[in-house]
C-alpha cells in the first residue's frame, strides 16, 4: 500500500468531505452526527472513545470508499448500492447522505438498529435509500453496482453471501481494519486475483479490500 497523507482530526475528516459534498450533502451528516451521538445514549452503536471521533473514524472513513468508485456510475438509474450489516449507519448511510439520488439498500438484521437507520433515513429525507430489516440470506437477490460492507463477516462468508447480487459489473468495497490484507491473502488464488488492498485514508495501518 501507498504512502498517502492521512486523516487524522476531525478538521481533517471535515476538510475532506466538505471537499467532495455540496452544502445539502454536508447538513445531512451534520443531522447524521447528532442522531448517532443521541441514539449511542440507548444502545451499542459505536464505542464510547469514537463518539469524539465520528467525523474521522466514521464518516471521513466510509466518504473514502468513494475515491475508489468511477462517480459517473453513481446516479439516480444506476443498480443499487447495496451495504452489508450497516448496523450504526457506515458506510452506507453515509453514502446514502452524500449521493441522495443514488439508490443505497442498507441490510441490517437486528430489529433496534433498524428502527435507527430507518428514523435517520426519514430524519435525513433520503427517499432513494432503503433499510432492509432481515438476514442478507433471506432477502431476494437483485443485481448491485456496489458492494460495501464494514465488520459484516470474514471475507470468504461475506463473498458466499452476497454473491447472489453481483454481476460482472459490481465493484466491491470492503473496508477490513487492520486485518484486510491478511484476509485477503488467506484466501484461494482465485479469489486472491480478483481482490487487491487499497491504504485507509484514515489509519495507516487499515486497508480496504476492493474488486480488481
Amino acid at each position: 500500500m501507498s504512502t498517502i497523507d492521512l486523516i487524522e482530526t476531525e478538521e481533517q475528516a471535515r476538510a475532506y468531505i466538505e471537499n467532495m459534498a455540496d452544502e445539502a450533502a454536508f447538513a445531512r451528516l451534520e443531522r447524521l452526527f447528532e442522531l448517532l451521538l443521541a441514539e449511542n445514549q440507548r444502545q451499542n452503536l459505536i464505542s464510547k472513545a469514537s463518539e469524539a471521533q465520528i467525523w474521522q473514524r466514521h464518516f471521513a472513513d466510509s466518504a473514502q470508499l468513494l475515491e475508489h468508485v468511477s462517480r459517473e456510475t453513481l446516479h439516480a438509474d444506476a443498480d443499487p448500492w447495496l451495504d452489508l450489516g450497516t448496523g450504526a449507519g457506515p458506510p452506507g448511510l453515509v453514502i446514502a447522505a452524500l449521493l441522495p439520488e443514488l439508490p443505497v439498500r442498507l441490510v441490517e438484521s437486528r430489529g433496534r438498529r433498524v428502527e435507527f437507520l430507518q428514523h435517520c433515513v426519514d430524519e435525513m429525507g433520503l427517499s432513494q435509500c432503503a433499510v432492509i430489516g432481515d438476514r442478507l440470506e433471506r432477502v431476494t437477490p437483485f443485481p448491485v453496482s456496489v458492494i460495501s460492507a464494514r465488520a459484516f463477516a470474514p471475507l470468504d462468508k461475506l463473498l458466499r453471501l452476497s454473491a447472489p447480487f453481483s454481476t460482472k459489473a459490481t465493484r466491491y468495497l470492503l473496508p477490513k481494519g487492520r486485518s484486510a490484507a491478511q484476509e485477503l491473502e488467506q484466501q484461494k488464488k482465485p479469489i486472491r486475483t480478483m481482490f487487491h488492498v487499497e491504504q485507509s485514508l484514515t489509519d495507516r495501518e487499515a486497508g480496504i479490500i476492493v474488486s480488481t
